[in-house]
């Protein structure tokens, strides 16, 4: 299958690459800044653009069998909420999300994968209370653009799959718990255990038009 991963040099985005070459895909990655895609690039084709222009997401889009989003924001929370991000639009999220959608609409794209975050959409208010006031404090406009993002997959004609990860760590990968029913074994997973759910929700039918959590 052929798959582009948009938001691939974020760690799930890397994650979900080598899972998905592990299993004899072909990858093609979206990256902004080539020099970033490091050893990714060695294996996979890389395409450079911003997720922001349609143009740029049009191009990589067509020809392709499915695509996986882990767009988002990679700089300090303390600092984004201060003063806005540096290098990345605020809302890249639902920016990204749309042109992808309208892209894979387009040509006749059908397979889509969008990493959003556990507490939006389908999970929204099953946070616990520490964590639901941490996020609305430090991540409030991130959370919001988010939830546009989760708005929008589910309005669209594309077989979707919605991938909720709970905190994420750089730990040791592990084996992820799912659940489309908003369960969660826990409230930190591995980012590679992340990338193994996202590589499986591209492969896996039971997973169309549902909202996965991961923890």
């Amino acid at each position: 299958m052929k798959v582009l991963v948009v938001g691939a040099t974020g760690g799930s985005g890397r994650a979900a690459v080598t899972a998905l070459l592990d299993r004899g895909h072909d990858v093609t990655v979206f990256v902004r800044n080539p020099e970033t895609s490091g050893a990714i690039g060695e294996r996979a084709a890389v395409v450079t653009g911003d997720a922001t222009r349609p143009d740029d997401v049009d191009v990589a889009v067509r020809g392709q069998d499915a695509v996986i989003v882990t767009l988002g924001i990679s700089e300090n929370p303390v600092r984004v909420r201060m003063r806005g991000p540096a290098g990345t639009a605020l809302d890249v999220r639902s920016r990204g999300t749309r042109n992808i959608v309208a892209a894979m609409e387009r040509h006749d794209v059908g397979r889509l994968v969008v990493q959003t975050s556990y507490g939006v959409g389908d999970t929204r208010g099953k946070l616990p209370r520490r964590y639901a006031l941490m996020f609305r404090a430090l991540l409030g406009p991130q959370i919001a653009d988010t939830e546009i993002q989760d708005a929008l997959v589910r309005a669209s004609d594309v077989l979707w799959t919605l991938v909720q990860p709970v905190n994420l760590t750089d730990g040791a990968s592990g084996t992820a718990e799912t659940s489309d029913a908003g369960e969660v074994a826990g409230w930190h997973v591995a980012r590679g255990a992340v990338g193994e759910v996202l590589a499986d929700a591209v492969e896996r039918s039971d997973y169309v038009k549902k909202t996965i959590a991961v923890s």
